[in-house]
């Protein structure tokens, strides 16, 4: 069955056969039910991304990647005049990147493949066969940098180490290995044993729903806990380090991630935990100077109040604040883990020397 040879993969995001939809595992379905979707329609495609079917910085990318390319073929199977093609192909990139604002991937991704269409001369139809080329590629090179994030963020921990987790960060969030949850995954692989504590992560709960799933799925011993117990294990000795993903990171070193991310850091310095931010250089933003300069999404109060009860937990019309991320401080964080390598501070200069020899290395 077609599931169970991308389960297999660790693959839960790409093109049907045919190329002409967009196929993915809804999370926002997980743990209790693995319902798959085939996506064409723009409205629909652009749904998928806001409420939160596919999530995750690089998944998103992915994602928004393989989106305007289906779409783009939909459009050229009704021979448009060129210009409208391209005009066409823009306007749906911005929509989009609307959807959700902090991770850089989503913008990323778009952006690329907008330059390969502008570095395209000819029809719409040679433009379309040039863009399937470009999102298979982005994916591709995913599955690629998720493999050497692992392998970097492998060398931080020991056998038998405890590793304390945020949100997910896993295959569903990127590519075969993910990003924070790579290197728990690859040592699985290899024999070396981790174990690992969850942070529920509400008030999606990305941890219980989605990392838990992934991590027992693997075989990894995993414990999940609410996020107010994460001082309580740090400070049991418990786990040596913390290994959470991100979704922007400023020239300075600040990280946006999943809401919860900053106070687990400061829980994490007070304990003297190593605090490791992983993801792909991708999400490095050097046009962002602080993490103040990045923009937060707020959701819907909704999702605090009633999402997960059967009926209401909390008074009617009570005003809530839900921001979707946070951002830790550079100074909190002991190391940035890419696939070009490990960022130490100072990061204003270490990213930068990162970013200028990943560009160098490109064709």
């Amino acid at each position: 069955m077609e599931e169970t040879r991308w389960k297999e993969k660790n693959q839960y995001l790409g093109l049907t056969e045919d190329g002409r939809r967009v196929r993915l595992l809804d999370q926002s379905q997980l743990p209790n039910r693995e319902v798959w979707l085939e996506l064409e329609e723009q409205e629909e495609l652009a749904e998928a991304i806001r409420t939160l079917r596919v999530r995750g910085a690089p998944a998103i990318g992915v994602f928004a990647a393989y989106a305007l390319y289906v779409l783009a073929r939909r459009l050229a199977d009704r021979a448009p005049v060129e210009a409208a093609f391209r005009t066409r192909l823009r306007e749906w990139a911005a929509g989009l990147a609307a959807t959700r604002p902090t991770a850089v991937n989503l913008r990323w991704a778009l952006e690329r493949m907008l330059a390969r269409a502008d570095r395209t001369a000819g029809p719409p139809e040679q433009i379309v066969q040039v863009l399937e080329r470009e999102c298979r590629a982005i994916h591709r090179e995913d599955g690629e940098m998720c493999r050497r994030i692992a392998e970097h963020g492998l060398t931080l921990v020991g056998e038998g180490d405890g590793i304390l987790t945020h949100c997910n960060a896993g295959a569903l969030a990127a590519s075969r290995y993910g990003t924070a949850l790579g290197p728990i995954l690859l040592g699985q692989e290899r024999g070396k044993k981790l174990r690992v504590f969850a942070d529920e992560t509400r008030p999606l709960l990305q941890g219980a729903r989605l990392t838990a799933w992934e991590l027992a799925r693997a075989g990894v011993e995993v414990t999940l806990i609410c996020d107010n117990m994460a001082s309580m294990v740090m400070k049991n000795g418990w786990v040596q380090a913390c290994f959470v993903g991100c979704d922007r990171v400023a020239a300075n070193g600040d990280t946006a991630n999943k809401i919860g991310t900053s106070g687990l850091a400061v829980l994490a310095r007070y304990y003297n935990v190593p605090f490791y931010v992983l993801g792909p250089t991708s999400t490095i933003d050097l046009d962002c100077p602080t993490g103040a300069d990045i923009p937060i999404e707020e959701r819907d109060g909704e999702e605090i109040r009633s999402l997960w009860y059967q009926e209401p937990m909390a008074p009617a019309g009570v005003r809530c604040w839900d921001p979707a991320f946070d951002v830790t401080d550079h100074s909190l964080i002991s190391a940035i883990v890419t696939e070009g390598g490990i960022c130490r501070p100072p990061f204003g200069e270490s990213l930068r020397e990162l970013v200028s020899r990943e560009k160098g290395d490109a064709p």
